[in-house]
């Protein structure tokens, strides 16, 4: 195995335990991978930009951030937006029409960038987002449906969601692509977005090479993050899809499985570093 040099890394059920926190052993192995290994951190995420800063702020990186499973790739110390991939307005509300048709019930959220729009808010069916922050607007869908979106959300009883995530495919699988990591919530992005496709564009800003790149997720949303980047680690709680493609297992993320994979596979072998026996 080569020196890896940028190290792509999901929050929540990898990096982050249950608590939602980056525990102290994590945030230290972080530190001592960018200090003493040199290694590029970056934080690959489907939460806007606004929701992966306390952790990004916390771990003290420099970086540019994955948001929005990649639809979004921007530079905090600059403010700049160097990948950006959104729905058009015409497709968003094209699927908004069939939504409300086929589930009347169904609430509508669409991230715009940094900013939130919703149509209503039901304490029954919450995003990650919304347990930290308030939207930015709450009013009927035409009067914020005006531009292309970064991501629409469609959140309702997992029972329906199924069989509305197969007919917007069904219409509109070229244009968009939809991801499901909750039951009650479709996170519906451009056709083209993924982390791969992100970690790739971080990876040419950074002057990375492919087989310098290590990728730690545990969800469906992290599958072709890890298949491209040269080493895939897969937490001890990941899905069964994230398990096939990975060249590593971990602990389980309230077990600090990440800072394990990355202290076995990235300061191990430092120079002075004595190797340790244990871990999966």
């Amino acid at each position: 195995m080569g020196r890896i040099h940028l190290l792509a890394i999901d929050l929540d059920g990898t990096l982050l335990n249950s608590a939602k926190q980056v525990t102290e052993t994590s945030a230290a192995i972080l530190r001592a991978a960018r200090h003493e290994a040199g290694v590029h951190v970056v934080l690959a995420s489907a939460r806007p930009p606004r929701t992966i800063a306390p952790f990004y702020d916390q771990l003290e990186l420099d970086t540019p951030m994955i948001c929005y499973n990649g639809a979004l790739v921007v530079d905090p110390p600059s403010g700049r937006v160097i990948l950006h991939r959104p729905i058009a307005a015409r497709i968003a509300r094209g699927i908004v029409t069939l939504a409300r048709r086929e589930y009347p019930e169904v609430l509508v959220s669409a991230e715009v960038l940094d900013r939130w729009y919703t149509d209503r808010l039901d304490p029954a069916y919450v995003t990650e987002t919304a347990k930290l922050v308030d939207p930015d607007l709450v009013a009927p869908v035409d009067q914020w449906l005006t531009d292309s979106v970064t991501k629409l959300l469609l959140l309702g009883e997992g029972s329906r969601l199924g069989g509305l995530a197969a007919a917007i495919l069904d219409r509109y699988h070229r244009q968009v692509t939809i991801t499901k990591t909750e039951d009650h919530l479709l996170q519906i992005c451009h056709a083209t977005v993924s982390k791969a496709k992100a970690l790739r564009a971080v990876a040419g800003e950074l002057g990375v090479a492919r087989d310098q790149v290590m990728a730690i997720g545990d969800n469906d949303n992290d599958v072709e993050m890890l298949q491209w980047a040269g080493i895939a680690v897969a937490m001890g709680n990941a899905s069964v899809a994230v398990l096939a493609v990975a060249d590593h297992v971990t602990d389980h993320h309230d077990a600090d499985g990440a800072a394990r994979a990355i202290g076995r596979l990235i300061m191990e072998g430092l120079p002075g570093k004595k190797r340790r026996s244990g871990g999966r």
